[in-house]
């Protein structure tokens, strides 16, 4: 096990033993002064909390520079339709502010397959108080089709965490900044990801498909797919605003220890922030 492994399974024994420490200092009188018992078990936290990112960070960053870039790697787009990217690398690296967890060079993107007129549903604004949170189906992208980017073999599958209600309100926001985020933080990566799908692309690159839908995989561990093969839907498990596909390269398959890798979907390009997309059905290459 790796010392940056270590100081994280260390920060999160520390999270326990001060919730520990916590709720039965509510009941029993401990022996010590309070500082012992309260103040020094979060001050060792904290260390460690900062410890572990510092750690992380160095670790994940990923290898090259300005003056050795690395190539992006070409792939099919992982979806069909229209679409809008958020958080992209093409506007900046790294594009979630974090090289942790692989995701350098992650992106996300929404479903914009109608506009409200009657067609189709249009994608819930952002509202400053009300509504507080939505049902999932509200959004145009719960349950879209995801689709294998490449022909690859399935190295992970998990789709056993709930879809939570959106968090597309100020005070929704809020909790998921504040309490959520932090707490699925230290819970480790796949609380973070949630439901996912990677697959081992070959050539050392695997692809991470993240907030997937619960209950909606087509694939397992050690199955081998082809290119536009569906694979899974969209969800809303994980640290997450609203659905919506997360999605990036790394050189591992394992998120805690990988680098990211750049990516750029075939016919699409590196979609910047705000910008739209429409993808065909056709994964052959003509679409």
């Amino acid at each position: 096990m790796s010392v940056r492994n270590v100081v994280a399974v260390a920060h999160r024994v520390s999270w326990a033993a001060l919730l520990v420490l916590v709720v039965v200092n509510l009941f029993v009188d401990l022996p010590g002064p309070m500082w012992s018992v309260t103040l020094l078990p979060a001050a060792v936290v904290a260390v460690l909390m900062l410890t572990t990112m510092v750690l992380q960070a160095r670790a994940a960053k990923p290898r090259g520079g300005p003056a050795e870039p690395v190539a992006p790697v070409e792939t099919e787009p992982p979806v069909t339709g229209r679409w809008t990217a958020l958080n992209s690398p093409a506007d900046k690296v790294p594009s979630h502010g974090t090289h942790v967890y692989g995701q350098t060079y992650a992106i996300d993107i929404v479903a914009e397959p109608g506009t409200g007129d009657g067609e189709s549903p249009a994608r819930p604004p952002f509202r400053l108080f009300w509504p507080v949170v939505r049902r999932n189906r509200d959004f145009p992208a719960f349950g879209a089709p995801l689709l294998a980017v490449a022909d690859a073999t399935v190295v992970r599958a998990s789709d056993g965490r709930r879809d939570h209600l959106s968090r597309n309100s100020l005070p929704a926001l809020a909790y998921l900044m504040l309490i959520e985020g932090n707490v699925r933080s230290v819970l480790g990566v796949h609380r973070v990801i949630g439901n996912h799908v990677i697959l081992d692309l070959g050539d050392g690159t695997y692809a991470v498909y993240a907030h997937v839908q619960r209950g909606s995989l087509q694939v397992r561990a050690g199955d081998t797919v082809r290119a536009g093969q569906p694979i899974a839907r969209v969800g809303n498990s994980g640290n997450t605003t609203e659905p919506h596909l997360h999605f990036h390269l790394m050189d591992g398959p394992d998120p805690d220890s990988a680098r990211g890798i750049p990516f750029t979907w075939r016919g699409v390009g590196v979609p910047a922030n705000g910008e739209e997309f429409t993808v065909g059905t056709d994964v052959s290459g003509a679409r």
